[in-house]
């Protein structure tokens, strides 16, 4: 393989293809970048056997051929060669790859071809396309609510999102148990029906990479066990998530056991939340208590240890007085996830021993389409 191409084309891909190489692998040639070079173009591939990338980007072809280059010394290389156009050589017998660029030579030792597991565009019956803008505002508003990936041994479902399409209607369902984020978009074309898991890591390294200035299309297809989104120059696959998601549904608190709504603005909300967290992160639920009464709502933390805040915000409430704790983590988490300046909090009755351990919702005025649940904590 012998090619010519610009330095930025080539750091560009190899940002994207370098996020598929392992950092630690028990396999040494998952750490390489595997390159095709043909018809006027390189194609560069890199996976760790969970995700899978592949980028093509426009060269000036010498002699055609495939090449694995050390992912990590390639990018950095890259990213110091003095000029804009690179020259890359891997004919010789003696198992280097020359890089040039200007008056700079560096040369690199290859990697073994057939070790490779190199990576096929997969085939599925379903399929669909979706508006780069859309699924970043479905990501956005979900996958924060999965259980971090450092937790997957628990309950590896809970790191996945739930992808559901009924005709046109695309929706995301996340959630760790504690806490349940759901987010509706409508698809420009009828998809028929699909019910997936997919790794939250995957959707969010998607939204990252693809995502830019210019509205995109995005096709995804999905086999029984994997699922890719790609554009005309950028291939991304991960591994399905296996499981059963829960009906997520039966918790979300419906409209006639709703005792008290709450309209609060978002980001004195979120300033408040975040001082009376100081306080509260010492333990480790996190807790602040609200309490909600006509036209105000306390917050409040404690700790033995540390001492106790207090804070008063204006609130628009409308039903009964309510006191109530949460994770102020997962409050924040939610206000993040918001478009608009304020937000719709709505809370159930109290139980019979006047404590009230019914999920809340979070919801905006101007997405009709998203609802957020998370659980209070009992305090006592």
């Amino acid at each position: 393989m012998h090619i010519t191409l610009g330095k930025s084309d080539l750091i560009s891909a190899l940002q994207i293809v370098s996020k598929g190489l392992s950092t630690k692998p028990q396999t040494p040639i998952l750490s390489g970048v595997y390159m095709t070079a043909k018809e006027g173009q390189l194609e560069l591939q890199s996976t760790n056997y969970e995700l899978g990338f592949i980028v093509t980007i426009p060269a000036e072809i010498h002699v055609v051929g495939t090449a694995v280059l050390p992912g990590k010394y390639l990018t950095e290389f890259a990213r110091k060669l003095p000029a804009e156009e690179v020259s890359i050589d891997t004919k010789s017998s003696d198992g280097l790859a020359v890089i040039k660029s200007g008056s700079a030579r560096f040369t690199l030792r290859t990697m073994e071809t057939s070790d490779f597991p190199v990576l096929h565009r997969i085939e599925g019956t379903l399929q669909f396309t979706i508006k780069d803008r859309t699924l970043a505002r479905l990501v956005k508003k979900s996958t924060f609510a999965c259980l971090r990936e450092e937790q997957r041994d628990r309950r590896p479902i809970f790191t996945g999102c739930q992808l559901e399409v009924e005709g046109k209607e695309v929706t995301f369902a996340a959630t760790n148990v504690h806490r349940l984020a759901v987010k509706s978009e409508l698809l420009e074309e009828d998809a028929g029906q699909i019910r997936i898991i997919i790794p939250a890591k995957f959707l969010e390294e998607i939204t990252r990479t693809i995502t830019g200035d210019v509205p995109t299309d995005i096709h995804v297809t999905c086999s029984y066990n994997q699922i890719s989104m790609s554009t005309d120059s950028i291939y991304m696959t991960s591994r399905l998530i296996e499981g059963a998601f829960p009906d997520y549904r039966r918790v979300i608190p419906q409209e006639e056991n709703i005792r008290t709504r709450v309209i609060l603005d978002a980001a004195v909300f979120a300033s408040a939340v975040e001082r009376a967290s100081l306080i509260a992160r010492t333990d480790q639920y996190n807790i602040v208590k609200l309490a909600f009464e006509k036209g105000l709502m306390r917050i409040s933390s404690n700790s033995p240890e540390i001492g106790e805040a207090e804070e008063t915000i204006p609130a628009e409430v409308t039903g009964d007085d309510v006191t109530i704790a949460f994770n102020a983590s997962y409050l924040m988490d939610a206000v993040k996830s918001l478009d608009s300046d304020t937000f719709i909090l709505s809370l159930q009755g109290a139980n019979a021993q006047g404590m009230n351990l019914s999920p809340i919702t979070i919801r905006e005025e101007v997405d009709p389409d998203y609802v957020y649940v998370v659980t209070p904590v009992r305090t006592h």
